[in-house]
C-alpha cells in the first residue's frame, strides 16, 4: 500500500517527499504524511538551495569570463538547468497531466525562447530571479513551522492497568474495554471510562479550553486528556485507545489539513489567465502574419514571437508578487503578527466569516472575583476574608480567585476543621462556627435559600451556621480589546461573528451578548468545533474565506481546518500555534483587523506592479511586434521594470 501510494503522490506532486510512519505509531495502520511546498500542515523543510547557488556560481562565471561559442553556450546551459531543473520538470509533469498553462510552463517557454534568439543571459537571470523569489516565499513559511505530533503533549504515555491485587503500569493501546484502570492526582486520563470509585476535580482544558475544572464523582464519565488534580481514582474504562478521545483529537489535528480548500499563491492565479494569453499571442504571432502578408517569411515572424516570449516572460511578476508579499509579511511581523504564508497574507482580502473561541480569545481565561455581595451582618470586605479562610486549604482555582482577592490579613488560628465536598463546595468550622461555601445544589441540599439566581454564572454562596450571607461572583473576565476588535472587523467587511466554547450555553450567550456575536454553539469537544466549521465553511459564498481565532490544544484542530487559522501566541498552547496559519504574538485581538489592512494594502501594492509590468510591456511588445523595438526596449521591459516592481514591493513594509 506505501509504495503505491508514494507513486500516486510523486506523479502528481513531483517534489514532494512521501514518508511512511511508523506501524505502531498509527495503531497498526500504514499512513503516508507528505512534506513539502504546498502541504502547509505537515513537516516542513527549508528549500534545498544548494542547485541555485551552483548555478549562481556558473552563472557569473559566464558573464566575467571571456568566451565564445559553445564553451560559452554549455556554461550558461549548466547553469539554467540547475537553478531552473525544478521549475522545468514541474512543467513537463504538468503538461502530462493536462496542467498547461501555469507560471512553470510559461517560464520554461520563455526562457527556452531566450536561448533560441541567443540571449543566454536573459533566460538564466529570469529562473534565478524566480528561485530567489520562491526562496523568501519558503523562508516565511518555514521559520516557525514544526510538527504538530511532536507538540500535542494530551497523548497518553501510560495506563495504571488494574490486575488483581497490583497495579501495573501499560501502554494505553494494551488496555480492553471494561478493565480497570487508576488515575492518580497529576496524572493524565488515559482512556474514556467510567469512574466506580473516588472522586476528584478534573482539569478539562486540554479537550474543553475551558479554565473552570470539573468535579466527578462515582458514575460520571471521564474522557481521555482530562488532568486529575485531586483524588484518587478507579475507572472503567468504556472505549479502546483507537477510539478514544484523544486517539480522535490527534487524528483530527493530522488530517484536518486534507480537508482544508487550497489557498493558492497569487502568481499562481494569474498565471492561469497569463500564460494562456502570451502563448496564444506568440503562436498566432509566428504564424498568421507569414499567411496574409505578401513577402512576410515565417522565420522573420517566428524570430519575432520568441522575442515577444521573452518580453512578455514574468520576471518583474515573478519577483515582484512574491515579493510583495514577503514584505506584507514583513510589515504585519513589525505587529505582532505572524502570517506563514503570502497565500493566507492574500486570502484575508476575501474573509466574510470569523469564528472566536471564547476562553483565552475573547475572555482573559482566568477566573476572578467581580462581585460581592453581602446580605448579613458582615461587610463585602469580611465576607471575602471569611470565604477566603474557608478556601484555604483549596487548590481549585475557584478558591484561589478569592485568596488573590482577598485583602485582609488570612488568620489560619481561626480554622477548627475543614472538608471538601465533592462537586459541591466546603465545609468549615471558624471560631466554633460552622461556614458553608459552595453551589446552589449544595444550599438547595443543605434547605438553605440563596435568595439569588445564579443565571449559569460561577457563584460561590456563604452561610454561618445555615443563616445565609451573601454570595460571590467569579467570572472570566471579557478581554478589553474583544469588542473593539469585533466592531473593526464588521467595519472591514466581515459579514458573521460566530463563538465556539467548550463552556455552559448560558455563560456563552452572555458574553456573546455583551460582545454583539452574531451565532453561539456552546458545550463543545474539539470534535464538534471542527463538525461547526465544516458547517459554517460549506454555507460560504463562493470564493469567500473563514477565519478560526483560538489559544489551546483543543482547538489545534479547528485552526488547521479552517480556511486562515489565527492562534493566540503569547498565551497559546504551542499545538495551537504550530496548527495556525497566522500568529497574534502579543494575544491582542485588536491586531486581527490590522492584518486585514495589511493584507489590502498588500493586495493593492501587487496590483501596482502588475499594470505597472503589463502595461509597459504592452507597450514594448506592440512595437516588437511592428519591428520597431530593439533588444535594449525588450530588456527594460523586463529587468527595468522588474528592478522597479521591487522597490514599489518594498513600500508594503512600511505600512502603519
Amino acid at each position: 500500500m506505501g509504495a503505491q501510494v508514494k507513486k500516486i503522490v510523486l506523479f502528481f506532486e513531483p517534489h514532494v517527499k512521501v514518508l511512511e510512519r511508523d506501524r505502531d505509531h498509527d495503531h497498526g495502520q500504514d499512513k503516508v504524511m507528505a512534506e513539502g511546498k504546498g502541504h502547509d500542515h505537515n513537516h516542513h523543510g527549508s528549500k534545498d538551495m544548494r542547485g541555485v547557488l551552483i548555478g549562481s556560481a556558473l552563472f557569473v562565471a559566464a558573464l566575467l569570463l571571456p568566451l565564445e561559442g559553445m564553451s560559452r553556450l554549455l556554461l550558461y546551459l549548466g547553469a539554467y538547468f540547475l537553478i531552473g531543473g525544478e521549475v522545468i520538470l514541474r512543467a513537463f509533469r504538468n503538461l502530462t497531466r493536462g496542467q498547461v498553462f501555469d507560471e512553470n510552463f510559461l517560464m520554461t517557454i520563455a526562457t527556452m525562447g531566450a536561448f533560441a534568439i541567443n540571449e543566454y543571459p536573459e533566460g538564466v537571470a529570469v529562473m534565478l530571479f524566480y528561485q530567489v523569489g520562491e526562496f523568501f516565499q519558503d523562508y516565511a513559511v518555514n521559520r516557525s513551522r514544526k510538527s504538530i505530533a511532536e507538540l500535542m503533549d494530551i497523548r497518553p504515555d501510560y495506563a495504571n492497568l488494574v490486575d488483581g491485587e497490583n497495579i501495573i503500569k501499560v501502554d494505553p493501546k494494551k488496555v480492553s474495554k471494561d478493565d480497570l484502570i487508576v488515575v492518580r492526582p497529576g496524572e493524565r486520563v488515559p482512556l474514556d471510562g467510567v469512574v466506580v470509585e473516588g472522586s476528584s476535580s478534573m482539569d478539562t482544558a486540554a479537550l474543553t479550553g475551558e479554565s473552570i475544572p470539573r468535579d466527578v464523582v462515582e458514575g460520571d464519565t471521564v474522557l481521555s486528556g482530562f488532568i486529575n488534580r485531586q483524588g484518587l481514582l478507579k475507572v472503567k474504562v468504556e472505549k479502546v485507545y483507537n477510539e478514544s478521545t484523544v486517539s480522535r483529537i490527534l487524528d483530527l489535528v493530522e488530517n484536518a489539513a486534507s480537508k482544508k480548500a487550497p489557498t493558492e499563491n497569487f502568481i499562481t492565479k494569474f498565471a492561469r489567465y497569463y500564460t494562456p494569453a502570451v502563448v496564444f499571442f506568440a503562436l498566432g504571432l509566428a504564424v498568421i502574419p507569414p499567411l496574409v502578408i505578401d513577402g512576410a517569411l515565417f522565420s522573420d515572424w517566428i524570430y519575432r514571437a520568441l522575442i515577444f516570449l521573452v518580453v512578455s516572460c514574468p520576471c518583474a511578476l515573478v519577483i515582484s508578487i512574491p515579493l510583495g508579499f514577503f514584505g506584507g509579511i514583513g510589515g504585519a511581523s513589525r505587529h505582532g503578527i505572524l502570517v506563514k504564508g503570502g497565500n493566507y497574507l492574500e486570502a484575508l482580502n476575501s474573509v466574510s466569516t470569523v469564528v472566536f473561541d471564547k476562553t483565552g480569545t475573547l475572555t482573559e481565561g482566568e477566573f476572578q472575583v467581580v462581585d460581592v455581595v453581602s446580605a448579613g451582618e458582615l461587610t463585602r470586605d469580611e465576607l471575602l476574608n471569611l470565604a477566603a479562610l474557608g478556601e484555604s486549604h483549596s487548590s481549585h482555582p475557584i478558591a484561589q480567585s478569592i485568596l488573590k482577592a482577598n485583602k485582609l490579613e488570612l488568620d489560619g488560628s481561626r480554622l477548627d476543621d475543614y472538608r471538601e465536598l465533592a462537586g459541591l463546595g466546603v465545609l468549615a468550622h471558624v471560631e466554633g462556627k460552622e461556614l458553608l461555601l459552595g453551589n446552589s445544589p449544595l444550599f438547595k441540599e443543605k434547605g438553605i435559600e440563596t435568595k439569588f439566581e445564579d443565571n449559569g454564572r460561577t457563584i460561590i454562596h456563604m452561610a454561618v451556621d445555615s443563616t445565609y450571607q451573601g454570595y460571590i461572583l467569579i467570572a472570566d473576565r471579557i478581554k478589553e480589546n474583544s469588542r473593539l476588535a469585533i466592531h473593526n472587523l464588521r467595519e472591514r467587511g466581515v459579514e458573521n461573528v460566530v463563538m465556539l466554547t467548550g463552556d455552559r450555553d448560558q455563560v456563552a450567550q452572555q458574553v456573546a451578548q455583551e460582545l454583539g456575536i452574531d451565532k453561539v454553539y456552546s458545550e463543545l469537544l474539539p470534535q464538534d468545533k471542527v463538525a461547526v466549521i465544516e458547517e459554517l465553511t460549506a454555507g460560504l459564498k463562493k470564493k469567500r474565506k473563514l477565519i478560526f481565532v483560538g489559544d489551546g490544544i483543543n482547538d489545534a484542530p479547528v485552526l488547521a481546518r479552517a480556511d486562515i487559522g489565527v492562534a493566540m501566541g503569547a498565551l497559546g498552547s504551542d499545538a495551537a500555534i504550530e496548527a495556525a496559519d497566522m500568529v497574534l504574538m502579543t494575544d491582542e485581538l485588536a491586531k486581527l483587523p490590522v492584518a486585514l489592512d495589511i493584507a489590502s494594502w498588500t493586495r493593492r501594492i501587487v496590483w501596482q506592479n502588475i499594470f505597472l509590468a503589463l502595461g509597459v510591456k504592452g507597450i514594448v511588445l506592440i512595437m516588437g511586434a511592428f519591428g520597431i523595438a530593439t533588444m535594449w526596449e525588450a530588456v527594460f521591459a523586463d529587468v527595468g521594470v522588474a528592478l522597479i516592481a521591487v522597490l514599489n514591493a518594498m513600500r508594503v513594509m512600511r505600512h502603519t
